[in-house]
C-alpha cells in the first residue's frame, strides 16, 4: 500500500514549525534546521512557528530553552508564534498540551490502530539482548499485540499501568514524496509496533508532533534527516487519525572536515558558544545557509534580505554538509572588515573588558579602543581576537621573547646602535603622528644605511614585542610618545644587557 503526499509545489499558505527539544543546548545542526525553515517562510510569505517539545522529562536540561530562543533572537530569526509571543494555536509548549494527545491516543485503541502494552523495562531490555544476540535488528515483538480483553484486564489488575502502543501494518509498503530526496519508499515489515503514550501519560515524539502539527494546521515539515527513517509510521499516523499529512523535506546532515559526525572537537557546536567567542550573527546566518543550500558554484555572500529572495527547497543537497570552522573565521572575518569603526567598537568593548589581562586600567577609553579598533580590524577574524591582538597597546610592560629579535635580520650590536639613533630622534621629534613619524624613521635608515624592512622589523619588536603588528607608525601613532620611547628603552637596554 502506498500512502502520503505526491505533490511538490507549494501552496499557500505556508506554515512551518521549529520544535526542539530541551534534552540539550541547541547545536549548529539543531540551528539550521530552524533557519531553512525561516528562510522558507519568509521566502514565501508564511509563518514560522516556534513549538517546545518538551515531553521528554527525565532528560530536559534546566536552562535549554532559554538557550534556544536566546539563539534565535541572536540571528534575528524573529518567530510568528511561539513561547513569549503567543498566537491561535497554542500553547507551544508540549507539556501544557497534554490532554490534547490522550483522545488521539483513545481513538487509535479505538479504531484498532493501536494497543496497550504490558511489557515491563526489564522483559524489553532482555528482548533486545537477544535480538542483538542473534544479530536481529532490535524490535518490539509485539507479544501484546493480539492479547484479548481478558487477558488485558488480568494485567491491569495487577497495577501495571501500560504503554500504547502503534499497530503497524505487517505487509504493504508506505511510499512518500520528500521534497528534497524525491520519492521514498518502506516496507512495512521493517517497522516495529512504536510506542505513542508512555506509561507516565506523557506522548512519544511520533504522537505528539503529528498530533501538534495537524491541529497547528503545519504545511511543510523541514526537518532533520535523521527523522526520514520515522516518516513512515508519522504518514501511517496521519491517516489512521484522518489527518491530511504536510509535505515533508529531510535536510542534509553536517558532518565535520574529516567526514564523521560533527562534536566539539570540530570547533564550538552549541550555538551561543560561537556569540561568545565573537562572532557576528550576521556571518553565521550566511554561513549556515551554505551548510546544505546553495545559490550558484560562486556566491558565498549574503545578505538577510538575499537570502530570503533567493531561498528555495530545490537547491537544497542530498548530501551531508562540511562544517569547516576556518571558513567559518574567514567569513566572520569579512563582516568584521564590514563594519564601521563605531559598530565595530560597540561589539568589541565587551571583548576587551573581558579578555584584557587583569592589570590593564578599567574602565576603559572608547576613545583609544576605537583607534585601536581601527588598526586590528583588517587582522581580526573574530571579536574575541582583537584582544588578543591589540593587547600591546594596553598592557604597560611587555615581555620580549628572545628569538623575537632574531627575525629582524640585525645583529644585537646592530640593532641596539638603530635603537639608540631612533631613541634620540624621537625624543626631538614635536609632532607624534603618523607623516611626521614616518618621514622621520625613513630618513634615520637611510641615514644609517639600513634596509628599511629590517630597521622598521627591529622598531616593531621594539614597541609593539611582536613580530607582526598593524602599520608601524600608525601603531606608535596611537600609542603616542612616552609609551613608544618607554619601550624602546626597555628593548635597548635588554640588548645591551
Amino acid at each position: 500500500m502506498d500512502n502520503g503526499p505526491t505533490q511538490s509545489a507549494v501552496v499557500p499558505p505556508v506554515r512551518v514549525r521549529y520544535a526542539p527539544s530541551p534534552t540539550g543546548y541547541p547545536h549548529v545542526g539543531n540551528i539550521r534546521t530552524a533557519m531553512f525553515n525561516w528562510l522558507f517562510a519568509r521566502h514565501y510569505g508564511g509563518s514560522f512557528i516556534v513549538r517546545i517539545e518538551d515531553t521528554d522529562v527525565e532528560r530536559k536540561v534546566e536552562g535549554a530553552v532559554e538557550d534556544i530562543l536566546g539563539s534565535l533572537r541572536w540571528l534575528g530569526l524573529e518567530w510568528d508564534e511561539g513561547p513569549e509571543v503567543g498566537g491561535d494555536y497554542g500553547p507551544y509548549t508540549q507539556s501544557r498540551r497534554l490532554e490534547l494527545y490522550h483522545p488521539a491516543a483513545q481513538q487509535l485503541v479505538r479504531d484498532g490502530y493501536a494497543y496497550p502494552c504490558y511489557c515491563s523495562p526489564e522483559r524489553l531490555e532482555a528482548m533486545r539482548a537477544e535480538q542483538v544476540r542473534r544479530g536481529q535488528p532490535p524490535g518490539y515483538d509485539r507479544q501484546c499485540r493480539n492479547l484479548s480483553q481478558q487477558e488485558r484486564s488480568r494485567l491491569e489488575a495487577q497495577g501495571i499501568t501500560p504503554v500504547t502502543r502503534f499497530r503497524m501494518p505487517l505487509t504493504g509498503r508506505t511510499q512518500f514524496r520528500d521534497l528534497i530526496r524525491g520519492k521514498v519508499l518502506f516496507e512495512n515489515s521493517t517497522l516495529d509496533d512504536f510506542v505513542l503514550l508512555k506509561s507516565d501519560g506523557y506522548p512519544t515524539y511520533h504522537l505528539a508532533n503529528v498530533v501538534d502539527d495537524h491541529l497547528m494546521q503545519i504545511s511543510h515539515v523541514l526537518r532533520a534527516d535523521e527523522w526520514l527513517a520515522s516518516t513512515p509510521r508519522h504518514i501511517l499516523l496521519y491517516l489512521a487519525l484522518s489527518y491530511q499529512p504536510p509535505q515533508f523535506a529531510h535536510l542534509p546532515m553536517i558532518l565535520g572536515p574529516d567526514r564523521s559526525k560533527l562534536s566539539k572537537r570540530h570547533g564550538a557546536t552549541s550555538l551561543l558558544e560561537f556569540r561568545d567567542e565573537g562572532y557576528l550573527p550576521e556571518a553565521m546566518l550566511n554561513y549556515l545557509a551554505l551548510l546544505g543550500w546553495s545559490l550558484d558554484d560562486r556566491t558565498e555572500l549574503f545578505s538577510r534580505e538575499e537570502l530570503i529572495r533567493h531561498f528555495s527547497l530545490e537547491r537544497l543537497s542530498k548530501t551531508a554538509a562540511i562544517f569547516d570552522i576556518e571558513k567559518l573565521r574567514w567569513m566572520n572575518g569579512v563582516y568584521i572588515r564590514r563594519l564601521r569603526v563605531e559598530e565595530l567598537t560597540e561589539k568589541a568593548l565587551p571583548f576587551f573588558e573581558k579578555h584584557l589581562p587583569a592589570q590593564v586600567r578599567r574602565p576603559l577609553s572608547r576613545d583609544y579602543v576605537s583607534q585601536v579598533v581601527s588598526l586590528e580590524q583588517e587582522r581580526a577574524r573574530t571579536l574575541a581576537e582583537l584582544p588578543q591582538l591589540a593587547e600591546f597597546f594596553f598592557v604597560e610592560r611587555l615581555v620580549y621573547p628572545s628569538e623575537l629579535w632574531l627575525n629582524t635580520g640585525m645583529t644585537r650590536e646592530k640593532s641596539a646602535e638603530a635603537l639608540s639613533n631612533a631613541l634620540k630622534k624621537l625624543q626631538a621629534l614635536q609632532s607624534f603622528d603618523n607623516d611626521s613619524l614616518e618621514a622621520l624613521l625613513r630618513s634615520l635608515a637611510t641615514e644609517l644605511s639600513l634596509k628599511t624592512k629590517e630597521f622598521f622589523g627591529l622598531l616593531r619588536v621594539a614597541i609593539t614585542g611582536r613580530n607582526a603588528a598593524p602599520p608601524l607608525f600608525h601603531t606608535m601613532a596611537v600609542l603616542q610618545k612616552e609609551k613608544c620611547l618607554h619601550r624602546i628603552q626597555a628593548a635597548l637596554h635588554l640588548l645591551q644587557a
